[in-house]
């Protein structure tokens, strides 16, 4: 899975004026790592869902949140992570980030009840927050020249391998251990980084910068809000005061957000971004990628193991042909963007998912969901892989070079609220599925996904920008 990242500005480059680090790929190994812990989070809790809701009782609005809690945290205070590493120094904030995440998934592993589970997830949402754009901006600068687009390969690589990863080692670990092994498996490895990476890494001077923390605050709030009414329209309906309430709250928020923006000195996002076309065209394709796909994980994991009886291994292992196949779409999309266009690319992508999707409307509770299934979800994420590489380079390459840190900001920011923003519409929808066992509410999550992803390639056709983009920087993928 292709995620854009955090808003680091291109760092300038410097090989003419300082000596290389020697310890530069040594750091780039550790910092990886780190990274590789928060893109298998995303994933490697589906798998792990209807154990978790057995043994902690869990309703389908816990196992909703379990997931979007943390996607929701992640990409809502990414962008005052950035700022924070400016403010502290980036060296300082990852390690910080690292010790909150390593901390929160030993409590969410621990973890003996709905509450703590979901405090847990939203600590961990945190300190991927922090670590993420530090990280980022650590190799940026510490790599220069060509030898920086290797290491910005290397990082972009981190998020293929981890949604791979994930969905196998969640149903390696819920199969054998339990499910608290797929939280207790960060815990060795961010001790590891925490010991080590200071000796790799060096310490830079904190540059001044502005904290917009109401902004941070309300974005958040604003996206919580949306997906706890979006949630609760499943069971109170979409007329409800308990569905009308936090949905008008949530634009409420966003409205304040918007002011805020405008008046603050120091913005957290720049929201004269979204009249560039390019970077509206890379947020919309990136938010109903991701809502699309993480959607697709969640639903057809709780499809296979309570409705067909799978178990949690051979749930992962079904999901990994899955995971592979957005990865070969994405390095498929990034050869076709540079020969037919963002917009032809981002169009075909999404009608291939659209398309693809269809079957999954008539699934039962019988026949072999290696013919019923796998194939479209298969054919549907190769689809999506094409999308999320698209987004990336319609919003970067698009825009000027001095813009480019913002637009991938944005962009990033998208990708996170996505997951969350889909798997509550899936949740909602599949309602009946997911509590009562019955098949019906699951294609009807499907046929929901099917539409979104034609509607989408209509606005792509619209919305994207003709022509190829040409890349003035590394990529800024995770």
């Amino acid at each position: 899975m292709t995620h854009s990242t955090a808003g680091t500005p291109h760092a300038p480059d410097h090989t003419a004026s300082s000596p290389p680090d020697p310890r530069r790929w040594a750091a780039l190994a550790l910092i990886c790592l780190a990274q590789f812990m928060l893109i298998l989070d995303v994933t490697v809790v589906n798998v792990a869902l209807p154990d978790m809701a057995v043994d902690l009782d869990l309703d389908r609005e816990a196992l909703t949140w379990v997931v979007t809690a943390y996607t929701l945290c992640f990409g809502g205070l990414m962008l005052l992570g950035g700022r924070l590493a400016d403010a502290f120094g980036a060296r300082r904030t990852l390690l910080a980030g690292l010790a909150l995440f390593t901390t929160a998934s030993l409590i969410t592993g621990l973890a003996a009840s709905a509450p703590v589970v979901l405090g847990g997830r939203i600590a961990q949402g945190v300190g991927a927050a922090l670590l993420s754009p530090s990280a980022l901006s650590i190799v940026t600068t510490t790599f220069h020249g060509a030898e920086r687009n290797k290491a910005l390969g290397v990082w972009a690589a981190i998020g293929g391998s981890g949604a791979a990863a994930g969905v196998l080692l969640g149903g390696a670990l819920t199969d054998g251990p339990g499910w608290q092994w797929v939280f207790y498996v960060n815990v060795p490895v961010g001790l590891l980084v925490l010991a080590v990476l200071p000796a790799f890494v060096a310490a830079r001077a904190p540059q001044p910068a502005r904290l917009d923390v109401p902004g941070a605050l309300l974005v958040t709030a604003g996206t919580g809000a949306l997906i706890y009414g979006l949630v609760k329209a499943g069971d109170s309906g979409w007329a409800a005061p308990a569905t009308l309430l936090p949905l008008t709250g949530a634009a409420v928020a966003y409205g304040l957000f918007a002011v805020a923006e405008r008046a603050s000195r120091a913005p957290l996002m720049d929201l004269r971004m979204f009249t560039r076309r390019p970077v509206l065209a890379g947020a919309f394709l990136m938010l109903m990628a991701t809502a699309l796909l993480i959607a697709f994980f969640f639903l057809g994991s709780v499809y296979l193991q309570h409705l067909r009886g799978f178990s949690p291994l051979k749930t992962g292992l079904f999901f990994l042909p899955v995971a592979v196949a957005t990865g070969i779409g994405a390095h498929l999309g990034s050869r076709l963007v540079g020969h037919i266009g963002s917009r032809t690319t981002a169009v075909a992508g999404m009608v291939i998912a659209a398309a693809a999707t269809v079957p999954l409307t008539r699934l039962s509770e019988t026949g072999s969901v290696y013919r019923s299934l796998l194939p479209g979800l298969v054919i549907a994420s190769a689809g999506i892989g094409a999308v999320f590489v698209t987004a990336t380079t319609t919003a970067l390459a698009m825009v000027e070079h001095r813009e480019a840190g913002l637009a991938s900001g944005v962009v990033n920011t998208f990708h996170e609220v996505g997951g969350s923003i889909g798997v509550a519409v899936v949740s909602t929808v599949a309602v009946s599925g997911i509590e009562r066992g019955m098949a019906g509410g699951f294609t009807d999550a499907f046929t929901v996904c099917a539409v979104a992803a034609a509607v989408s390639a209509a606005v792509a056709l619209g919305l994207v920008p003709r022509g190829t983009p040409q890349m003035t920087g590394g990529p800024h993928v995770h």
